[in-house]
């Protein structure tokens, strides 16, 4: 099965290859609750996102993706920030893809569906803000969550 690694700061992450714009969403429910997803490829939870397909916009790609990672679809309400640090390389097993974290984060609101498991996400739950913490995520995924969480400040540039 293909898998993905991330690496921060690590002397045995792969140089980089790649640089792909990408999105993720933090999506919340009438509750407050976010929206999350435990990603196939590597067992960790994440919120749902992926890369920009070329022709669609940066929310388009976030519906797109969230619909696709999780069966909600949601409308984009906001700007959590920008993430291009490149200590961070991920790596795919599938074809030896290292790419260059590029990440841009936004908010939704959920408009309709069920959490529905896909191809991508092994399980998706809506989970109480108090209780993120908890899950097992990556470096990345729990400092861009983080910055959801500290609240509406001005969006973050890295």
């Amino acid at each position: 099965m293909a898998r993905r690694i991330d690496y921060y700061d690590s002397p045995d992450a792969p140089a980089p290859n790649s640089l792909v714009p990408s999105v993720n969403v933090v999506v919340t429910n009438e509750a407050g609750e976010i929206l999350m997803i435990r990603r196939t490829d590597n067992d960790n939870w994440a919120v749902p996102g992926g890369a920009i397909d070329l022709g669609e916009s940066l929310p388009q790609a976030a519906v797109r993706e969230t619909l696709e990672e999780t069966g909600i679809v949601c409308e984009i309400t906001g700007l959590v920030g920008t993430y291009t640090d490149p200590r961070h390389v991920i790596l795919y097993t599938s074809d030896g893809e290292a790419r260059q974290e590029f990440s841009i984060v936004l908010t939704g609101r959920a408009v309709s569906g069920e959490p529905t498991p896909s191809d991508e996400s092994r399980e998706v739950r809506w989970v109480p803000r108090d209780q993120v913490e908890q899950y097992a995520m990556d470096r990345s995924m729990r400092l861009r969550i983080g910055h959801y969480l500290a609240g509406p400040a001005k969006p973050y540039i890295g």
